[in-house]
C-alpha cells in the first residue's frame, strides 16, 4: 500500500536535503510536486486543497524559514498533516455495552465484507479473548452462507445457521436471540452486499439495524476503488450511523487514496486495514503509523506486534539455537523461513514495514517478491527430505524432476539454490551468536 505515493513523496522531500534553508521558492516547487503525488494517488480533491493549504501555512511560518535542516522540518510538517487528515490516533472497537455486542457489517457486493467478518471474528478471539458468534443475513449472494459457515469454522467463532429462504431481519432477530442465550460475547453480522447503492438495499438494512441496534456500524470499502470509497461511504452513512469503516485488500492498493480521503469526507475513522485474503490478515489502523509507511519510515511498532503474535517462538528458537552452534542452515530450514514470512503477511508487507527499505533497488525488491516465495516454497517441496538436508546432491537428472514437480524450469531450481547459498553464507556469521557480522553479512548482500 502507498508503494506510489511514497516514492513520489520520498524524492520530492529528498530533494530538499542538499538545501540549505527553506524559501518561499523552495517550499512552491516541492508543494507543487506533493500536491501531484497526492491527485495520483487518487486522493480526493478537497482533501488534497486542504492537505496543501495546511502544510504551506506551517512551513512558511519564520520559525520554520529559519530551520537550519529544511528536509527534515519539512517532512515533519508532512508527516503531522498526513497523521491529522487520517485521524490522529487509533480509534478501537466500542464494545462497552451489555453483551452481546452486535456489530453490524455494511458495504457494496465484492467489498470483502465476508472474509471481514471472519478476520474480526479471529482478531476478538485471538486479541481481545472474546467468544464470537457469526450470522449471514445475506440470502442473495450464491453461498454467503456457506462461505461464511467455512470460514467461522476456521477462526473458531460460533455460526448460526440461517437460509437464504428465510427473511434478512427475522435471521437477525433469532441470532441475537440465540448469541443471548449462549451468553457471547460479541455478535458479528454479514449483510447483502449490491453492485451499487439501490432504495431496497438500503431500506433493508435500515430494518436490520433498527432491530439489532448494534453497538458499532462498521462499512467495509475495497482501498483500490481509492477515491470513490470515500464517496461511497458517504452514501452508505446518510442512510446508517455508521461508527467506523474497514478498509480491505490494502496490499493491492499501490496509490492509497482512499486511506486519506475517507476520514476527511465521511468523518468516519478507519478501525481496521485488511492486508491479505487470509483471516490473520487485519490489522488496527494506527494514523501515525501509516504516516510514517508513506514518508517511507517504516512501521516498526506494527512489525515488532507482528514478530511477537504470529511467528512461530518454537520453530524460531531451535532455529537459533541450532545456528548459536554452528550447524548447518539446510534447505528444510529455509522453507521454515519462508513459511514464517508468509504468516506474517509476505515480504512484501514486511518490506513495507522495515524503515529504509523504499530506498532498496527495484531487482533486489523483485527478488523479494510475494510470488518468488511461492515458487521456492513449490520447488522445496518437491525435494526429498534427503536433498533438503544435503543440497549439494541436486545434480542434472534431480534438478530436471523437481522442475517438472514445481511446475518451474531448471533455470528455476538454480536460481534457488544460488539463492540459497547466498542465505547459507549469512546464517554462518551468526555462529557463536556474533550477531555484529550477521547484520554486516545481510548489509553486504542488498548493496
Amino acid at each position: 500500500m502507498f508503494a506510489n505515493l511514497q516514492q513520489r513523496l520520498t524524492k520530492v522531500l529528498g530533494n530538499l536535503r542538499g538545501q540549505g534553508r527553506l524559501t518561499e521558492s523552495n517550499i512552491k516547487d516541492t508543494l507543487r510536486e506533493v500536491r501531484m503525488a497526492l491527485l495520483e494517488a487518487d486522493v480526493a480533491l478537497p482533501v488534497v486543497r486542504d492537505f496543501i493549504e495546511e502544510i504551506k501555512n506551517k512551513a512558511t511560518g519564520e520559525e520554520v524559514l529559519r530551520s537550519l535542516s529544511p528536509g527534515q522540518t519539512l517532512i515533519k510538517i508532512v508527516y503531522d498533516e498526513l497523521v491529522r487528515v487520517m485521524g490522529v490516533a487509533n480509534e478501537q472497537l466500542n464494545l462497552t455495552t451489555q453483551p452481546p455486542a452486535v456489530v453490524l457489517m455494511a458495504g457494496l457486493q465484492g467489498s470483502g465484507k465476508t472474509t471481514s467478518v471472519a478476520k474480526l471474528a479471529r482478531w476478538l478471539i485471538e486479541k481481545q479473548k472474546k467468544t464470537v458468534m457469526v450470522v449471514s443475513c445475506d440470502v442473495y449472494r450464491p453461498a454467503a452462507i456457506a462461505q461464511l459457515q467455512t470460514l467461522a469454522l476456521e477462526v473458531n467463532a460460533k455460526f448460526f445457521p440461517s437460509q437464504s429462504s428465510e427473511q434478512p431481519v427475522t435471521i437477525a432477530t433469532q441470532a441475537l436471540k440465540a448469541a443471548k442465550l449462549q451468553f457471547v460475547d460479541v455478535l458479528l453480522v454479514d449483510t447483502a452486499g449490491r453492485l451499487h447503492i439501490d432504495t431496497t438495499m438500503m431500506t433493508e438494512i435500515q430494518s436490520i439495524h433498527k432491530v439489532l441496534n448494534p453497538i458499532e456500524t462498521l462499512f467495509v470499502v475495497d482501498s483500490m476503488t481509492g477515491q470513490d470509497a470515500a464517496k461511497t461511504a458517504s452514501a452508505f452513512h446518510a442512510a446508517l450511523p455508521l461508527t467506523g469503516v474497514i478498509l480491505t485488500k490494502t496490499d493491492g492498493d499501490a496509490r492509497g487514496g482512499a486511506a486519506l480521503s475517507i476520514r476527511k469526507l465521511t468523518d468516519k475513522p478507519i478501525k481496521f486495514l485488511g492486508t491479505s485474503e487470509r483471516t490473520t490478515g487485519l490489522e488496527p489502523f494506527h494514523p501515525d503509523r501509516v504516516a510514517s509507511r508513506i514518508l517511507g519510515m517504516g512501521d516498526v511498532l506494527t512489525l515488532v506486534e507482528e514478530v511477537q503474535t504470529k511467528l512461530d517462538q518454537e520453530k524460531a528458537a531451535a532455529l537459533t539455537k541450532k545456528l548459536y552452534k554452528g550447524k548447518g542452515f539446510d534447505l528444510a530450514d529455509f522453507k521454515t523461513h519462508l513459511e514464517e514470512i508468509g504468516r506474517m503477511g509476505g515480504m512484501g508487507s514486511l518490506m513495507d514495514k522495515m524503515p529504509g527499505m523504499s530506498g532498496l533497488p527495484e531487482h533486489i525488491k523483485n527478488q523479494a517478491s510475494d510470488a518468488i516465495s511461492k515458487q521456492l516454497l513449490a520447488m522445496i517441496n518437491s525435494m526429498t527430505l534427503k536433498e533438503r538436508a544435503f543440497p549439494d546432491l541436486i545434480k542434472g537428472s534431480r534438478k530436471r524432476r523437481i522442475a517438472a514437480g514445481s511446475g518451474t524450469q531448471v533455470q528455476d531450481v538454480n536460481r534457488l539454490l544460488r539463492q540459497f547459498e547466498q542465505t547459507q553464507k549469512i546464517m554462518k556469521k551468526f555462529k557463536g551468536g556474533n550477531i555484529r557480522n550477521l547484520l554486516r553479512g545481510i548489509k553486504s548482500r542488498i548493496q
